[in-house]
């Protein structure tokens, strides 16, 4: 009987617990979805910009000077015709206000030892920046050329532009008919519809980090 009431008395406590959990989970919830909107900082930027004053912009929209400041500084959210004014007064497009509404900006960190990498005989390619879903618009990744190696990828060109930093070593870009020497420390931006091969021309492994649009080997990454 002892055992029993003790049970109950033990899921009775669980209960009042998940609820709890449950009841917190909402109320988190809740505050997400009623978190306000700030645009006001853009309204700002956009009418200092313009050259206009509080006083100007309040009387082509028709409202007080007060309410176009209280509206910059996120004091207050205006109704819907009052934005509408003020946008037209600024000739801005209510998608640039709302560009950011509900919009994750993650930050994407890519340790070390974590690197993707892809090869190329003896050349290999480490990820250092982690493709967007299906918008591969840009990769950049740290190049590892071998003594004596070159790339080959690249030799018929391809849609984009590509820009180059030495970290180690030195390189020769061959773009097109024509070549460049590349120091360590050297950097190089380029058109990539025209052929181009980089060689280390150096004694030792060269390194350079470099970007690519739209990417290239990192697309399925």
């Amino acid at each position: 009987m002892i055992h029993l009431r003790k049970t109950e008395e033990t899921s009775e406590i669980q209960n009042k617990n998940n609820s709890q959990i449950q009841q917190n989970k909402v109320e988190e919830e809740s505050k997400q979805k009623k978190r306000p909107y700030h645009f006001g900082e853009k309204l700002r930027q956009v009418r200092e910009h313009k050259g206009y004053t509080l006083k100007v912009v309040a009387q082509q929209a028709g409202v007080s000077e007060s309410l176009v400041s209280q509206i910059e500084r996120n004091h207050v959210s205006p109704a819907i015709d009052t934005l509408l004014a003020l946008a037209d007064v600024l000739d801005i497009n209510l998608e640039y206000l709302f560009e950011e509404y509900k919009r994750d900006r993650p930050v994407e960190i890519i340790r070390k030892n974590e690197r993707p990498s892809v090869h190329e005989d003896t050349i290999t390619f480490e990820g250092i920046a982690k493709q967007s879903g299906s918008d591969p618009s840009i990769e950049a990744y740290i190049m590892k050329i071998p003594a004596g190696d070159q790339t080959h990828r690249g030799s018929y060109g391809h849609l984009g532009r590509e820009i180059g930093f030495v970290t180690k070593g030195k390189a020769l870009l061959t773009y097109g008919n024509q070549e460049y020497v590349l120091e360590e420390g050297d950097s190089v931006s380029f058109s990539a519809g025209a052929a181009h091969i980089v060689q280390n021309i150096g004694d030792v492994d060269m390194e350079a980090i470099w970007i690519v649009t739209p990417a290239q080997r990192f697309v399925n990454h």
